[in-house]
């Protein structure tokens, strides 16, 4: 092994005991003088240089990348996900080839998906999935933001909120809680326009919360505007808020019969 290889194993050593420790501040530091370090390694992307230590330089970048993934969801910073992904992909595709398997590529490439969920970015959700493999399509990691998916398409919001307890991958459980909370207000939002009041028992049961406690929770940080009083939500000043729009339909009516009067001209 060369001195440069040498020094870039040693550092990420270090890196990886900060993280154990969970010395944010330090592995973000650590990560900046590594990923500078990387650079003078042309046997990786875009070069791809068969160098006489290209197969060790290229597991050394791709294991310090998708370390710095999961810093990235420990440190909940969601556009530091999507920059070390950007930056992990090629060892997943274009150099698949020339490494071993990574026992990580599946939970990352699942993780991925569900960040893409959380941020409602659907089209580039089923874009990824088409890239990839009948047989990662089939790893658990892939399936269960799949079937999140799914179930967040069809409206079975207690199936995405009780996904949360059967996630396959620990650094999982940060996006599943920002899905939850989507999941949760997308319920709010449509319970205040069908409802003028509930009962807290019956808004906990929608909520989809076990407790009376964690909806006045919900309530106070979330959604100030409804009132809870005497066991009971209520919806009324929250409506109110909301100016209603007189609607012209008289005017509508007679723009929609010109517009009739006219193509009948025209055909």
């Amino acid at each position: 092994m060369d001195p440069k290889t040498t020094e870039v194993s040693q550092l990420f050593e270090r890196f990886k005991a900060a993280i154990l420790r969970k010395d944010f501040d330090t592995c973000t530091k650590l990560l900046f003088q590594l990923k500078i370090a990387l650079t003078g390694f042309k046997s990786l992307p875009p070069l791809f240089e068969k160098t006489p230590n290209a197969v060790h330089e290229l597991t050394l970048a791709r294991d310090i990348y998708e370390h710095a993934v999961i810093l990235s969801v420990k440190i909940e910073d969601q556009d530091a996900f999507e920059r070390d992904f950007c930056q992990l992909k090629p060892y997943y595709t274009d150099a698949a080839s020339r490494l071993p398997p990574s026992p990580q590529e599946y939970p990352i490439l699942g993780l991925n998906l569900l960040r893409l969920l959380v941020q409602n970015r659907i089209a580039e959700f089923h874009t990824e999935l088409e890239l990839l493999s009948a047989i990662a399509l089939e790893n658990p990691c892939i399936k269960h933001a799949v079937e999140l998916e799914q179930s967040f398409m069809e409206g079975a919001y207690n199936r995405v909120l009780t996904a949360r307890q059967a996630v396959p991958h620990e650094t999982y459980v940060y996006f599943m809680d920002l899905l939850a909370k989507t999941v949760r207000d997308e319920i709010a939002g449509c319970s205040e326009k069908a409802y003028d009041t509930l009962s807290v028992n019956d808004a906990r049961q929608m909520l989809l919360y076990s407790s009376d406690k964690e909806v006045i929770e919900y309530i106070k940080e979330e959604h100030p505007e409804w009132e809870v009083k005497n066991g009971f939500v209520f919806f009324q000043r929250a409506k109110g808020s909301v100016p209603c729009k007189e609607i012209p339909s008289l005017q509508l009516i007679n723009q929609t019969l010109s517009y009739a009067r006219e193509l009948e001209r025209i055909v």
